[in-house]
């Protein structure tokens, strides 16, 4: 068993629920965001906004792994990669050595509150008692796996039951997400990236991603592979071609 997503990036309308539904599902601080869209657009005529979703990919050769001198990052068997924060020494080599920039770390500067300067909402309040943050550690995505394993514990099925799939996957009015086992040739992930070709980003890293990403307006041509741009890390150095125009505006470099 190993846990996978496919990402339908013809589906994907750039609304964010995802976005929205992970934050209130861990409490994350204001400063702190696990997934992520990236959107850019090109100088080709006709080149319409592309969004790709990131988080992170769960990687079965994850370098992060091998590099945390703690051992604090750790694979499961069922190949989600998840950090035990309570032995994170917050040395943030894993935060370097992964390809995708998918990891953070969360200093006391990224949990502001919600309105600076006054008191604690009760969402805040709450999620300190039942999600606490450790100022200190790195933190990522996890496949939000309390679930997963709460719903197993119940007999459900990640991917199909509610209770048991990720909230982001839940959350998705587009459909655009979809969760279940890569090793049963029969579940829906694998018919989705054996019949549309999907791709895995960066896969001259060696990592295999447990992501991967289809576009059903190419679907099915032998040449689906990652956007061009998508095939080297120069388009996630920035969330938006219009952060880049707010440097040029406001002269931030």
């Amino acid at each position: 068993m190993r846990w996978g997503m496919v990402i339908n990036l013809a589906k994907c309308t750039r609304c964010h629920a995802c976005v929205a539904a992970c934050r209130i599902e861990h409490f994350l601080p204001l400063g702190i965001t696990w997934p992520r869209l990236i959107a850019w657009e090109t100088d080709e005529p006709g080149q319409e906004l592309t969004t790709l979703p990131v988080r992170c990919n769960q990687c079965k050769e994850a370098p992060c792994v091998e590099v945390c001198p703690a051992e604090a990052t750790k694979k499961r068997p069922d190949g989600i990669v998840y950090i035990d924060n309570d032995i994170c020494v917050g040395c943030r080599y894993c935060v370097v050595v992964c390809p995708y920039q998918n990891r953070t770390f969360f200093s006391r500067d990224k949990d502001p509150g919600f309105f600076p300067g006054y008191s604690r909402t009760r969402f805040e309040k709450a999620g300190r008692k039942l999600y606490p943050h450790v100022s200190g550690t790195t933190e990522k995505c996890d496949f939000c796996m309390d679930r997963i394993d709460a719903g197993m514990a119940k007999g459900l099925v990640p991917g199909k039951d509610r209770e048991a799939t990720p909230a982001c996957v839940n959350t998705c009015q587009a459909r655009a997400l979809t969760f279940g086992d890569l090793d049963d040739p029969a579940s829906e992930v694998s018919v989705l990236i054996r019949e549309i070709n999907g791709f895995q980003l960066h896969p001259e890293y060696g990592t295999e991603p447990s992501i991967y990403y289809i576009d059903s307006k190419i679907g099915n041509a032998p040449s689906n592979l990652a956007p061009r741009e998508a095939q080297t890390a120069s388009h996630m150095q920035h969330l938006s071609t219009m952060e880049e125009r707010a440097k040029q505006i406001f002269g931030k470099k």
